[in-house]
């Protein structure tokens, strides 16, 4: 009985610290972006998302311990599509991928802007090797 509550205790000890590693690893809030040549509409969204963006998601896409990576798989067009960002930008969005907490609604960032930060994250997600995959629950 008692090598049995050893290993039930083992087992849960091994969980709690596995999922504490994970959180870790969202806590980094950072990858490794690469950007490349960008269209005229994505380096106009560049620089609508240096003024508006990345004070929270850092240069590039690439997150701070503020707020999460963009130019991440999660974000692909087949998980959150183009629409979900500006529905993030206007209504804000609840923390549901990360443990950064609740995001705002940015009244600040008009649609135009929003159209080209799009044009820009997508743009970097491709150079990235991000694609659109079906998203399955």
């Amino acid at each position: 009985m008692n090598m049995h509550k050893s290993v039930i205790r083992i087992v849960v000890i091994g969980a709690i610290l596995n999922s504490q590693m994970v959180l870790a690893e969202h806590f980094n809030g950072h990858v490794n972006v690469t950007v490349g040549a960008l269209s005229p509409a994505a380096k106009q969204g560049q620089q609508a998302y240096d003024k508006s963006c990345a004070s929270c998601h850092g240069n590039n896409g690439e997150g701070t311990l503020e707020g999460p990576p963009l130019i991440h798989d999660i974000y692909n067009p087949g998980h959150h599509s183009s629409r979900a960002f500006y529905s993030a930008v206007r209504n804000g969005v609840k923390s549901h991928h990360w443990p950064y907490g609740d995001m705002p609604p940015q009244s600040d960032v008009g649609f135009s802007d929003m159209t080209a930060i799009v044009k820009f994250i997508r743009e970097v997600q491709q150079q990235n090797g991000i694609v659109r995959r079906e998203h399955k629950m």
